[in-house]
């Protein structure tokens, strides 16, 4: 019975988390919407990766939590996570921008972009 008692905290504590990461990137595809890059890591630019850098290191940390507590009740490894990691890092000249991207990441979410 403990142990159950246990594993059902821990994942309500992961949904809370999960939860948490969700609103976070939310946050972060908001301003880059609006016109703030750095999030997908599309340009060398240094200033917009410093910028954004404690936000993605926030995800980040937030995600190994998750896949910590996702690994102990059996679950598959957590997949919004695994996605936004996916959608950063170098691409092709014709690539939408970061702030379309991430209206079509709002879109994804169910979230409201205004436009």
């Amino acid at each position: 019975m403990a142990k159950a008692d246990r594993l059902e905290r821990l994942d309500v504590h992961r949904e809370e988390l999960e939860s948490d990461y969700r609103a976070a990137l939310i946050a972060a595809l908001q301003a880059t919407a609006a016109g703030a890059w750095g999030l997908f890591d599309h340009n060398k630019d240094k200033a917009a990766r410093a910028k954004i850098a404690p936000v993605v290191a926030s995800l980040c940390d937030m995600a190994e939590d998750i896949d910590d507590m996702r690994a102990q009740l059996g679950l598959e490894p957590f997949a919004l996570h695994q996605g936004f990691m996916a959608a950063r890092g170098p691409v092709p000249s014709s690539a939408v921008g970061e702030p379309k991207q991430a209206r079509a990441w709002l879109d994804r979410l169910g979230v409201p972009t205004g436009g």
